[in-house]
């Protein structure tokens, strides 16, 4: 019945989303994706009352920790989605169709992973530290890096499939694949599909430990991740414009995965309370995102003329080709972080 019900909101929300917001051949006006926004936040945070009612209130607090750290890893998806889109040339009107099947997408891999996960615990109690070595492990690297590398082309699912389908580098329309002289050719729509669901599939590996640190209750894990993923896409046409003003965002994901690793490695020892777990998680983050946006104010009088070009350059689908990076500066690909191939 639970399930039911979750499955429920997340559709009918779908609906409501795709047919409104989706109209006029995908463009969706930054006001729109804000308020958007709002809405699939209110509905995250919301749906902890109903976890409350059907498992309690420490179930409840796990939710919200869960939900809270994989909304705020999410951000990394939404650099890697700004920098595949700007590397294929996808205009901005094509691009929320990438994101609605990228998403349904990373619901069915999110979910494999977090059945995968619990299982493994549940068999296997020694893979609750490796899990929570593999988190300290990921943030000593973004720290030490303090960015993503993101280049579609060397990526092997991208390659692979390259090489099944020929592809039509000159197509501009909103299809994943088309017809021309009897064969079928795969668009750049669908290169950015195949990248959007293999970035995902690396975050998922840091994502879902987190958040098996902090809950081994499959629903609460599960609902807690897939909330936060169901809003990418209107935050991502909120931010787009914006997301390189997050300077130090990584210093505070770093502290977050340092603290549920650590949480997981010495589970066996020590228990730290659910609400020490979302104090840290609100602090480490939301000090992140202040001090970004604090020190970015006054990068120079240009700045708001810079972002309105971001918003441009994604409406045509032309970005310049940079160094990509994370929550972090613009830094040569060599010595990138996380690499998202």
């Amino acid at each position: 019945m639970h399930w039911i019900v979750f499955f429920s909101v997340v559709a009918a929300a779908l609906a409501v989303d795709l047919g409104f917001v989706g109209r006029k051949d995908g463009v969706v006006s930054t006001r729109t994706a804000y308020a958007w926004s709002a809405v699939w936040v209110s509905l995250g945070l919301g749906f902890s009352g109903l976890v409350y009612l059907w498992y309690g209130g420490e179930a409840a607090q796990q939710y919200l920790a869960g939900y809270l750290i994989e909304e705020s890893l999410s951000i990394d998806n939404l650099f890697v989605f700004l920098l595949v889109f700007g590397s294929l040339g996808i205009a901005l009107n094509h691009q929320r169709k990438v994101l609605f099947w990228g998403i349904l997408g990373a619901i069915v891999m999110r979910g494999g992973f977090i059945v995968a996960g619990v299982g493994l615990i549940t068999r296997f109690e020694w893979i609750v530290y490796f899990f929570g070595a593999l988190l300290v492990y990921t943030a000593y690297r973004l720290v030490r890096s303090h960015g993503v590398h993101v280049d579609p082309e060397k990526n092997p699912m991208v390659r692979f499939a390259r090489r099944l389908f020929p592809v039509a580098a000159d197509y501009r329309g909103h299809n994943f694949h088309v017809r021309r002289a009897g064969k079928v050719f795969i668009t750049p729509l669908a290169i950015a599909l195949v990248a959007v669901e293999s970035a995902d599939i690396v975050f998922a590996v840091d994502s879902v430990p987190a958040v098996l640190a902090i809950s081994n209750i499959t629903f609460v894990v599960f609902t807690s991740n897939i909330a936060a993923i169901l809003g990418l896409r209107s935050l991502y046409f909120a931010l787009a414009g914006s997301l390189q003003r997050f300077e130090y965002l990584s210093w505070g994901l770093a502290v977050v995965l340092a603290f549920v690793g650590v949480k997981m490695l010495i589970s066996h020892w020590v228990h730290i309370p659910i609400l020490v777990s979302l104090g840290v998680i609100v602090v480490a983050v939301g000090a992140a995102v202040i001090v970004s946006l604090l020190l970015t104010r006054g990068a120079g009088p240009d700045a708001e003329a810079r972002e309105a070009a971001g918003r441009e350059d994604l409406a045509t689908g032309e970005a310049e080709e940079t160094p990509a990076v994370v929550g972090g500066s613009r830094q040569d690909p060599e010595t990138a972080g996380r690499e998202i191939v």
